[in-house]
């Protein structure tokens, strides 16, 4: 009987099997999980290509001239790289809607793979003559390769620029008085001019404290001064480019027809007055603007061919004196000079486009682009930054909310007399410069505030004479970065040649 009683022990009730095998599935189960978890995952490292992967494709593109068929219909290399350097901005910065921080994984892919773009720049070298001493002691002179002088100076200085943008925002980390309306509150709190779609910033009731007031312009001083100096470098480059003769093929034969009677009137009268004549256009529209400055530009095209024109019996002849022409060349380059300045973020004109169309030199596409998109990113950044100064401005006193916004800013208003900044100007002071605006809110405290307020006007100089009736005289001056070929004079845009972003 006792061993009757132990076996009985030994065999388990129907329940504790049950419940075993309850616990023996339910770990199956787990671990399946956590196996297909773990398999999961690394498929998903495996599928993330690597960088020479991504390298190797985007080369890949450039070198097909993005015709992926390989059929030879492609764009040059110029362009594929301008195109490039365009995407690859517009994918990582998109429309900068808020004043915060890059995301870290979007601005190592941006620093990595702008790197890769710009490192073709490292092989477009120039001939330089040098001496070498012989075995036998004799001194030879012989040619030796350096990068371009164009490059060498203008690559160095754009990725300073960039650096410094990419500090100002990563100085807004910390902010704690500047915030953004919510989605909830987007409908109640909606901006009233076009740009519908930017979050309104907000601000403490009664307005920032004076020592954030006073940081935040001094940031705003900052990225005025990358703008300029990129926008001097573009301007320059663009002014490098020859003029396609497809373009030159629709051109009129005379500026009045390129101007109408009207403007033409007004600008070969014998006294020109350029902010008399600029405030009667109708400058009310992006598109009244562009239009123009595609008619002034084509006149200046025009004229100097003229100018240029051997025979006198040519198409492009003309019947008017060489002083007068010249004369008129001037006004209508001192028109581009006050519409680049008033109006800094309008598109490219039709000359700028059909340049970087048909441009063969791959150094200037990539300057012309890389300068480009830094432009337009300080140009979007000090209107970020002019949002919260005129949400400043109407907590402190409701009845400034008219203000002018930025785009009309008077800070950014020229009048004729003054000049187009220096490019080689502006990048000596960027390479002297200790990046300031890298500066947060709690440096700032501590340091002059008043230092740099003044950093905008400084820049700009008197440059005009007049003859005995005031008549204007001067032109504006050459933006020199590099006086490595006779440039055109005219001024250029400032965004992409297509509506790529």
């Amino acid at each position: 009987m006792v061993r009757a009683l132990e076996e009985e022990k030994e065999i388990p009730s129907a329940e504790s099997q049950k419940v075993n095998g309850l616990k023996l599935l339910r770990k199956e189960t787990i671990m399946s999980r956590n196996k297909a978890d773990d398999s999961g995952s690394a498929n998903i490292n495996q599928n993330q290509p690597s960088d020479m992967e991504l390298m190797k494709e985007k080369f890949a593109k450039l070198l097909l001239g993005e015709d992926m068929s390989g059929g030879g219909k492609g764009v040059s290399s110029a362009l594929a790289l301008s195109n490039a350097i365009t995407n690859l901005a517009a994918s990582a910065f998109g429309e900068q809607k808020r004043l915060e921080p890059m995301q870290p994984e979007i601005k190592a892919k941006w620093r990595k793979e702008i790197d890769w773009l710009l490192s073709v720049t490292d092989h477009i070298v120039e001939f330089i003559p040098s001496k070498q001493k012989s075995k036998d002691g004799t001194n030879m002179e012989i040619m030796v390769t350096k990068q371009r002088t164009d490059l060498q100076m203008n690559i160095p200085a754009l990725r300073k620029l960039d650096a410094m943008l990419l500090d100002c925002l990563d100085s807004f980390r910390d902010q704690s008085e500047i915030s953004y309306t919510s989605k909830d509150e987007e409908g109640k709190n909606s901006r009233a001019d076009d740009k519908w779609w930017i979050p309104t910033p907000k601000v403490p009731p009664n307005g920032l404290s004076d020592a954030t007031r006073k940081w935040l312009q001094f940031q705003k001083d900052s990225v005025n001064q990358v703008h300029k100096a990129a926008m001097a470098i573009n301007a320059q480059v663009l002014t490098e480019m020859e003029v396609p003769e497809n373009y030159i093929e629709y051109l009129p034969k005379n500026g009045r027809a390129s101007l109408g009677d009207s403007i033409y009137r007004s600008i070969t009268d014998e006294y020109f007055d350029p902010d008399y004549f600029l405030s009667t256009m109708d400058l009310s529209s992006e598109h009244k603007i562009l239009d123009l400055k595609n008619r002034i530009e084509a006149s200046v095209i025009i004229w100097r061919r003229k100018m240029n024109a051997k025979d006198g019996k040519s198409a492009w002849g003309s019947a008017v004196s060489m002083e007068k022409r010249e004369l008129f060349e001037e006004r209508a380059e001192t028109i581009l000079l006050i519409l680049k300045h008033r109006f800094p973020g309008i598109p490219q004109s039709s000359l700028d486009i059909s340049k970087i169309q048909y441009n063969r030199d791959v150094g200037q596409a990539i300057l012309e682009s890389y300068s480009r998109i830094i432009e337009s990113r300080a140009y979007t950044v000090m209107s970020r930054i002019e949002d919260v100064l005129q949400a400043d401005a109407v907590a402190q006193n409701p009845s400034n909310g008219e203000v002018k916004r930025f785009p009309g800013d008077d800070s950014l208003g020229v009048a004729a007399s003054e000049t187009f900044p220096d490019g080689k100007e502006e990048v000596e002071k960027l390479n002297s410069a200790e990046t300031p605006n890298s500066m947060t809110l709690l440096d700032f405290m501590g340091w002059g505030a008043e230092q740099g307020d003044d950093d905008a006007e400084k820049d700009l100089k008197e440059d005009r004479t007049k003859d005995t009736d005031g008549k204007l005289l001067s032109k504006p001056p050459n933006i020199v970065t590099n006086k490595r070929v006779s440039y055109l004079e005219n001024l250029a845009g400032s965004r992409s040649p297509t509506a790529r972003h």
